[in-house]
């Protein structure tokens, strides 16, 4: 229940001032070692946990849903044909692979125009075809070969895209930082951050336990960072993102669902926009693979999610309104207030919270 002293929540209900200097540039070391916040709703208290003690909150028979897409190079730097003027392309979803067709915002947008031809080191050639938006282009890729060639080019001379909220350059190691354990199929340019406190040790020990962690698949695109540009939530437009779910997946997060005692944690965002998303008309889980633009925020109603493992997210974020949703708006802005008073790590590489 919403404590707001007003009928809906609006854009500004989620500003706050960020302390810059608790914006997290590189995960803890170990991953497990981070901090967790442990919010309970229906008690309405905040412990102070690390994330390697997680397991504490489990039960065999408990599952737990992951997100298992993998993060790609999307970065691209080149230059221009004739001029010579340098570019960047972020590439955010293959539209055709056939036709090599792919949706992509460059910069600096007035510099590229349909017909330009797009350069890069490794002999990698892209041609711009349409106009999308101010800065979308869509562009098509030159490469003989076959598809696998393509993506081992872009793997070549892509850099891994970090939030533009990390100011610092790229390094070699933020191939490996930026991916989760999980991560398994290709087609994500933001990592799903809740995943990435994650270890082996530390997911042995939950399925040495009982836990049965299942996967499922939402591509995050770059929308994961578009800002809200309306006081009004309910004009605002998601971009949509490919995902799947499988059938052993549906299967076992309806039995703990059914089951009096156990409990299914969504590890993530993009885990909740996909089992809120693909729903039967009893309320479980569907198997099934589309596209979702949903938009979470308060008041919802969720018909799978348990418990929620998050990030602590940017200020007016869709990230944060679906956790406000899932928390209590007043629960979460405390929670909030408590992490910047006990300096925790903010956004990606950040700190952990769990919702229960």
């Amino acid at each position: 229940m919403l404590r707001t002293g007003v009928d809906r929540l609006k854009l500004s209900h989620f500003k706050y001032d960020i302390p810059r200097d608790l914006i997290a540039k590189y995960p803890a070391e170990p991953r497990d070692s981070s901090r967790l916040m442990v919010i309970n709703r229906a008690k309405e208290t905040i412990d102070h946990r690390q994330f390697n003690e997680i397991g504490d909150y489990f039960s065999e028979g408990d599952v737990l849903v992951v997100n298992d897409t993998k993060v790609f190079p999307a970065r691209l730097k080149g230059k221009k044909e004739k001029t010579g003027a340098e570019i960047e392309v972020f590439l955010l979803r293959e539209l055709n692979s056939q036709s090599r067709l792919w949706d992509v915002i460059v910069d600096p947008a007035r510099k590229i125009r349909i017909g330009n031809k797009l350069f890069f080191k490794n002999g990698l050639v892209a041609e711009v075809i349409d106009n999308t938006t101010s800065r979308g282009r869509t562009i098509r890729f030159d490469c003989e070969g076959d598809n696998e060639l393509l993506y081992r080019m872009i793997d070549e001379e892509g850099l891994t895209p970090l939030p533009p909220y990390i100011k610092r350059e790229v390094e070699e190691a933020d191939v490996a930082r930026y991916q989760t354990i999980f991560a398994e199929h290709r087609g994500a340019v933001a990592a799903p951050t809740a995943g990435l406190h994650f270890t082996p040790r530390l997911v042995n020990e939950l399925t040495e336990n009982g836990v049965q962690v299942v996967p499922i698949t939402l591509h995050v695109g770059r929308g994961t960072f578009s800002y809200v540009g309306v006081e009004d939530l309910t004009k605002h437009r998601m971009n949509s993102e490919y995902y799947s779910v499988s059938e052993l997946t549906a299967n076992s997060v309806n039995q703990a669902l059914d089951s009096d005692v156990n409990h299914v944690t969504i590890c993530g965002t993009t885990v909740v926009r996909t089992v809120e998303t693909s729903l039967t008309v009893s309320r479980h889980l569907k198997p099934r693979s589309g596209w979702t633009d949903k938009f979470i925020y308060p008041p919802y109603e969720f018909a799978i999610t348990e418990r929620l493992i998050t990030n602590f997210h940017m200020p007016a974020s869709t990230l944060m309104m679906l956790t406000a949703a899932f928390a209590g708006y007043e629960l979460l802005k405390e929670a909030y207030e408590v992490a910047i008073k006990e300096r925790y790590r903010l956004y990606s590489f950040g700190d952990a919270m769990l919702i229960i």
